[in-house]
């Protein structure tokens, strides 16, 4: 067995002057003089603690301009850090200083750092060392790029790869995807292939061609880098507006990525509802609370937006020491040096771009993404794309949905083009009119009419000095004595106006309740459900009866409507499969159910529904109604129609027609034959 050369006797060292018998004298020499004695080489280390803390709570906030530096200004030191930390974008960081130790003017301190990515749920922690050195009375840090990671050294830098999970899919009612990776192509400006003079004048040419904003694009090219690629706008592959190569080839620099995107089936597809998938906004970066980076593929707006974090998924993060190579490395001396001692003034921190640096890398940290999760809605895909073929030659606003009365399952929600991108289907608010009486019709019932009682339908009524009348083609020969089955089937305005007082209190808002009308539920997207509120004075009962004054619906709250008596109890309109409603309203008898079944068969058997016989068999029911809005005199109205035939509830909805029969009807009519 070798002995230790230190162990052997021959060579052992005398007791140095500090041995304990010379510590034990010097004790009591401070004893006897009443003085304090530190010994060689050492000290208090509480002001290197105090530093290690203030450059602690400096590196935390992202500005070390504060500390105090040997041999660096502040500003040098700002400098250093920004370009160490520039691949660390967007993490956090929280560092706390930990066991400092201190020999005569030079001390040390250990530094946790703890970094936190956006939107990951592992942090990144490691323990730094930092080194401090005693001039007058303060004590300095002394830089090097291993305080922010302890292999920064010879000029090695810091690489973060960000990578989101694959993205949940929004699937239809059968399963089939409706929002997924599709075939695209990027148009912009490649800036390597144009001369910076004539990059500016490129992308003038090019927003003219794609149809985008001329100014915004070209202060986009001018203010990106020289090796930039700046889109324009994203066509999908099969586009046939998209520009071709040849016209691309025209403008220099402007080129045309082969990529994918999140994109519903066609252009436009439930657009309002399902929204769209691109990159982050700064508003939503900031909403976001440090879950979302720039540059992250996220929900713009509609169903992709509310259910971001379940579709998203969890994004995830590498983070690597890249090693520059021998010919990539600065030469000795140069401020990019990297050396983690430096041994003279100025930065020691590289400057080069990490990314582009060639070098080997080791990997220092990595947390792995998670897929988002799918979300599975009603629609269904033919019948959306029907509904929107419908709607298509609409130029006023206009809305249809269709609604599964045996579930309550929507099956088509399409937004006319006159909406111009609004969810008119299912958000939005308007008088239903006639419409309505389905409601107005339950609560004459429960208050003890039949269709068989009789009414009275004159042309015109007056309530409090305001004269309503019918529609301006209403029959006249409904008009006088009629029974509440033709009233209802000709759509008779004052004939319901005539029989409010048999309701008071809250009869008309419960009975609407009842058909899924004015009572809020959250079902997950927006929806809205109407609203019955109180009447104020006798004019407004008056024109809550026929679906005006402050009542209001959504085509999907009356498509509801419509289900309910379809179904004989209340159906509530409901998109995602796992988030479905349950009624808070008194539910439909089966002998109410059965009389508004027989009221609106009426309507087209003998009423303003007659064009939708050709549909039968089997039976079906509807009402039609015309709304007023505005300030014109005379004033502008709504057209509504609403039909159940099936297992199939629908609800159209124009917002400019004289007449339901005659604009909805239709309309209705088309989705109902080609539904079939």
């Amino acid at each position: 067995m070798t002995r230790r050369r230190d162990a052997s006797p021959a060579r052992r060292r005398p007791l140095a002057p500090w041995s304990a018998a010379g510590t034990a004298a010097l004790l009591l020499l401070a004893g006897c003089t009443g003085g304090k004695v530190s010994l060689p080489g050492q000290g208090s280390s509480e002001p290197v603690a105090q530093a290690a803390t203030a450059l602690a709570t400096a590196m935390a906030k992202d500005d070390v301009s504060g500390v105090g530096w040997s041999q660096l200004s502040g500003q040098q030191a700002q400098n250093d850090w920004t370009t160490t930390t520039a691949g660390l974008t967007g993490a956090k960081l929280a560092a706390t200083a930990g066991t400092a130790t201190r020999d005569g003017s030079s001390g040390s301190a250990t530094l946790q750092l703890v970094w936190t990515f956006p939107g990951v749920p592992q942090t990144w922690s490691y323990p730094v060392t930092a080194q401090f050195t005693q001039e007058g009375d303060r004590w300095l840090a002394r830089w090097t790029p291993t305080l922010v990671q302890p292999d920064l050294t010879n000029g090695a830098r810091l690489v973060v790869e960000r990578t989101q999970g694959t993205r949940g899919t929004i699937r239809a009612g059968d399963g089939t995807a409706l929002m997924s990776e599709r075939p695209v192509v990027r148009i912009g400006i490649d800036k390597t292939k144009v001369k910076a003079d004539q990059a500016a004048a490129s992308a003038s040419a090019l927003a003219k061609l794609v149809d985008v904003d001329a100014k915004s694009f070209v202060t986009a090219v001018r203010n990106a880098g020289p090796q930039a690629f700046v889109e324009a706008i994203t066509f999908r592959a099969n586009d046939r507006d998209r520009p071709s190569a040849a016209q691309l080839a025209k403008i220099d620099g402007a080129v045309g990525i082969d990529g994918t995107a999140v994109l519903s089936p066609t252009r436009g597809f439930a657009a309002p509802l399902l929204g769209q998938v691109g990159s982050a906004s700064k508003e939503i970066v900031d909403d976001s609370k440090g879950t979302i980076a720039a540059g992250d593929q996220v929900g713009l707006s509609g169903l992709e937006r509310r259910y971001e974090s379940r579709l998203g998924g969890t994004p995830g993060v590498t983070v690597s020491v890249r090693q520059p190579s021998a010919s990539a490395s600065p030469s000795a001396g140069s401020s990019a040096g990297g050396s983690a001692t430096p041994t003279g003034g100025g930065s020691t921190s590289p400057t080069a771009d990490p990314s582009a640096m060639p070098g080997s890398s080791r990997t220092v940290f990595e947390a792995a993404p998670k897929s988002g999760r799918d979300l599975d809605l009603t629609l269904d895909e033919d019948l959306q794309r029907l509904a929107e073929s419908v709607l298509a030659g609409t130029k006023p606003d206009s809305a249809l949905v269709a609604v599964r009365p045996s579930t309550g399952a929507i099956l088509a929600a399409a937004s006319g083009p006159g909406a111009d991108g609004a969810n008119s289907a299912t958000f939005g608010q308007y008088p239903p009119g006639s419409t309505f009486k389905l409601a107005s019709s339950l609560a004459l019932l429960r208050a003890g009419l039949k269709p068989s009682s009789p009414v009275n339908c004159p042309k015109t009524v007056v309530v409090n000095g305001q004269t309503f009348k019918n529609y301006n083609d209403y029959p006249a020969s409904k008009v006088g004595r009629i029974d509440l089955q033709t009233a209802v089937a000709n759509s008779c305005n004052t004939a319901f106006i005539g029989e409010r007082d048999e309701l008071s209190g809250s009869d008309l808002a419960d009975a609407a309740a009842s058909l899924g009308i004015g009572t809020d539920y959250d079902v997950g997207f927006p929806a809205y459900f109407g609203s019955v509120p109180a009447p104020r004075s006798e004019n407004e009962k008056a024109a809550s009866m026929i679906g005006q004054g402050r009542v209001q619906a959504s085509p999907m709250t009356m498509a509801g409507a419509i289900a309910s008596v379809q179904a004989g109890r209340t159906v509530l309109p409901y998109l995602i499969s796992d988030d479905k409603p349950t009624s808070k309203a008194d539910p439909l008898t089966a002998t109410e159910a059965s009389q508004l079944k027989q009221l609106l068969g009426a309507v087209v058997s003998e009423g303003s529904g007659a064009r939708l016989q050709a549909l039968e068999p089997p039976t079906v029911i509807a009402k039609t109604g015309t709304a007023e809005f505005g300030t014109d005199k005379p004033p502008q109205t709504h057209a509504w129609m609403v039909a159940a035939q099936g297992d199939l509830a629908v609800c159209v909805f124009v917002g400019l027609g004289d007449s339901g029969s005659g604009v909805a009807g239709p309309l209705l009519q088309d989705f109902l034959e080609r539904a079939r």
